[in-house]
Protein backbone atom coordinates (compact mmCIF):
# COMPACT_ATOMS: atom_id res chain seq x y z
CA UNK A 1 0.00 0.00 0.00
CA UNK A 2 1.25 3.20 -0.60
CA UNK A 3 2.59 5.20 2.17
CA UNK A 4 0.84 8.83 1.30
CA UNK A 5 -2.67 6.47 0.99
CA UNK A 6 -1.85 5.09 4.29
CA UNK A 7 -1.22 8.41 5.87
CA UNK A 8 -4.44 10.10 4.18
CA UNK A 9 -6.91 6.89 4.38
CA UNK A 10 -5.47 5.34 8.12
CA UNK A 11 -3.60 7.63 10.23
CA UNK A 12 -4.78 11.28 10.01
CA UNK A 13 -8.74 9.58 10.67
CA UNK A 14 -7.42 7.57 13.21
CA UNK A 15 -6.05 10.67 15.04
CA UNK A 16 -9.18 12.22 14.60
CA UNK A 17 -10.94 9.71 16.82
CA UNK A 18 -8.26 11.00 19.77
CA UNK A 19 -7.11 14.58 21.31
CA UNK A 20 -5.69 16.97 19.27
CA UNK A 21 -2.06 16.49 21.37
CA UNK A 22 -1.49 13.11 19.58
CA UNK A 23 -1.65 14.38 16.37
CA UNK A 24 2.14 15.32 14.96
CA UNK A 25 4.17 14.76 12.63
CA UNK A 26 6.79 13.40 14.91
CA UNK A 27 3.64 10.59 15.44
CA UNK A 28 2.85 9.82 11.94
CA UNK A 29 6.52 9.07 11.11
CA UNK A 30 6.72 6.60 13.71
CA UNK A 31 3.22 5.06 12.53
CA UNK A 32 4.48 4.70 8.98
CA UNK A 33 7.64 3.59 10.04
CA UNK A 34 6.52 0.56 12.28
CA UNK A 35 3.89 -0.15 9.80
CA UNK A 36 6.35 -0.83 7.53
CA UNK A 37 8.09 -2.58 9.62
CA UNK A 38 5.92 -4.66 11.09
CA UNK A 39 4.02 -5.67 7.88
CA UNK A 40 5.29 -3.62 5.07
CA UNK A 41 1.20 -2.25 4.92
CA UNK A 42 0.60 -5.74 3.12
CA UNK A 43 -0.24 -7.98 6.34
CA UNK A 44 -2.85 -7.77 8.52
CA UNK A 45 -2.37 -11.08 10.54
CA UNK A 46 1.18 -12.43 10.97
CA UNK A 47 2.68 -14.24 8.51
CA UNK A 48 2.78 -17.96 9.19
CA UNK A 49 -0.27 -17.73 11.17
CA UNK A 50 1.21 -16.08 13.91
CA UNK A 51 -0.83 -14.22 17.14
CA UNK A 52 -0.35 -10.84 15.75
CA UNK A 53 -3.25 -8.73 14.03
CA UNK A 54 -3.57 -5.63 11.77
CA UNK A 55 -0.66 -3.66 9.65
CA UNK A 56 0.83 -2.74 13.34
CA UNK A 57 1.12 -6.53 14.31
CA UNK A 58 -0.35 -6.50 17.77
CA UNK A 59 -1.29 -9.68 20.07
CA UNK A 60 -3.98 -10.10 21.86
CA UNK A 61 -2.24 -10.13 25.24
CA UNK A 62 0.60 -7.42 24.08
CA UNK A 63 0.30 -3.67 24.49
CA UNK A 64 -1.61 -2.18 22.06
CA UNK A 65 -4.62 -4.33 22.98
CA UNK A 66 -5.08 -5.49 26.54
CA UNK A 67 -2.08 -3.45 27.82
CA UNK A 68 -3.91 -0.23 27.00
CA UNK A 69 -7.67 -1.53 27.93
CA UNK A 70 -5.91 -2.16 31.21
CA UNK A 71 -3.47 0.30 31.39
CA UNK A 72 -2.70 1.86 34.96
CA UNK A 73 -3.47 5.78 33.75
CA UNK A 74 -7.22 6.32 33.56
CA UNK A 75 -6.88 8.84 31.22
CA UNK A 76 -5.37 6.05 28.73
CA UNK A 77 -7.62 3.38 29.31
CA UNK A 78 -10.42 5.85 28.41
CA UNK A 79 -8.72 6.70 25.54
CA UNK A 80 -8.72 3.66 24.37
CA UNK A 81 -12.18 2.33 25.61
CA UNK A 82 -13.84 5.73 23.48
CA UNK A 83 -11.75 4.31 20.23
CA UNK A 84 -13.22 1.13 21.00
CA UNK A 85 -16.64 2.33 20.85
CA UNK A 86 -16.47 5.20 18.11
CA UNK A 87 -15.31 2.67 16.20
CA UNK A 88 -17.80 0.03 16.88
CA UNK A 89 -16.28 -2.61 18.60
CA UNK A 90 -16.51 -3.44 22.46
CA UNK A 91 -13.69 -2.59 24.62
CA UNK A 92 -13.06 -6.48 25.43
CA UNK A 93 -9.40 -7.74 24.73
CA UNK A 94 -10.76 -10.55 22.24
CA UNK A 95 -12.95 -8.23 20.50
CA UNK A 96 -10.58 -5.70 20.08
CA UNK A 97 -7.88 -8.16 18.92
CA UNK A 98 -10.30 -9.45 16.51
CA UNK A 99 -11.17 -6.15 14.75
CA UNK A 100 -8.11 -4.40 14.51
CA UNK A 101 -7.30 -6.93 11.64
CA UNK A 102 -10.09 -5.48 9.36
CA UNK A 103 -10.35 -1.94 10.93
CA UNK A 104 -7.21 -0.33 10.19
CA UNK A 105 -8.29 3.12 11.57
CA UNK A 106 -9.17 1.63 15.10
CA UNK A 107 -5.25 -0.19 14.68
CA UNK A 108 -3.72 3.03 13.77
CA UNK A 109 -5.44 4.82 16.75
CA UNK A 110 -4.34 2.00 19.28
CA UNK A 111 -0.76 1.97 17.86
CA UNK A 112 -0.75 6.17 18.55
CA UNK A 113 -1.69 5.57 22.11
CA UNK A 114 1.35 2.73 22.59
CA UNK A 115 3.70 5.44 21.80
CA UNK A 116 1.63 7.77 24.13
CA UNK A 117 2.13 5.65 27.14
CA UNK A 118 6.12 5.91 26.42
CA UNK A 119 7.24 8.26 28.99
CA UNK A 120 9.41 10.29 26.24
CA UNK A 121 8.55 12.77 24.39
CA UNK A 122 7.92 11.56 20.59
CA UNK A 123 12.28 11.97 18.86
CA UNK A 124 12.40 14.98 16.59
CA UNK A 125 11.67 14.51 12.79
CA UNK A 126 15.56 12.64 11.59
CA UNK A 127 16.00 11.21 14.97
CA UNK A 128 15.95 7.68 13.98
CA UNK A 129 18.05 6.65 16.44
CA UNK A 130 15.71 7.86 18.81
CA UNK A 131 12.75 6.49 16.72
CA UNK A 132 14.57 2.65 16.78
CA UNK A 133 14.75 2.75 21.02
CA UNK A 134 10.91 4.11 21.24
CA UNK A 135 9.54 1.12 18.81
CA UNK A 136 11.97 -1.20 20.83
CA UNK A 137 10.46 0.05 24.25
CA UNK A 138 6.86 0.11 23.26
CA UNK A 139 6.88 -2.81 20.36
CA UNK A 140 9.28 -5.38 22.41
CA UNK A 141 9.53 -7.22 19.05
CA UNK A 142 10.53 -11.14 20.31
CA UNK A 143 12.18 -11.21 16.82
CA UNK A 144 15.01 -8.40 17.72
CA UNK A 145 15.07 -9.88 21.13
CA UNK A 146 15.45 -13.50 20.60
CA UNK A 147 17.86 -12.96 17.62
CA UNK A 148 20.87 -13.56 17.38
CA UNK A 149 23.17 -10.49 16.31
CA UNK A 150 23.17 -11.24 12.57
CA UNK A 151 19.11 -10.80 13.12
CA UNK A 152 19.22 -7.54 15.16
CA UNK A 153 21.76 -6.37 12.45
CA UNK A 154 19.53 -7.08 9.87
CA UNK A 155 16.47 -5.41 11.48
CA UNK A 156 18.34 -2.62 12.26
CA UNK A 157 19.17 -2.27 9.17
CA UNK A 158 15.65 -2.40 7.86
CA UNK A 159 14.51 -0.07 10.37
CA UNK A 160 16.74 2.39 9.04
CA UNK A 161 15.21 2.26 5.58
CA UNK A 162 11.56 1.97 6.57
CA UNK A 163 11.92 5.32 8.73
CA UNK A 164 13.81 7.19 5.92
CA UNK A 165 10.39 6.35 4.09
CA UNK A 166 7.84 7.48 6.25
CA UNK A 167 9.93 10.34 6.85
CA UNK A 168 9.78 11.07 3.35
CA UNK A 169 6.32 11.31 3.36
CA UNK A 170 6.06 13.67 6.41
CA UNK A 171 8.43 16.24 5.00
Amino acid sequence: MNLRDVRRSIIEPALLLLPAKMESPQAIVMLLAIGLHESRFEYRRQIGNGPAKSFWQAEQGGGMVTGLLRYRVDSVREMAAGLCVGRGVAPAASDVWNAIERDDVLAAGLARLLLYTDPARLPALGDEVGAWELYLRTWRPGAYTRGDAAKRAELRRKWTANYAAALEVVR
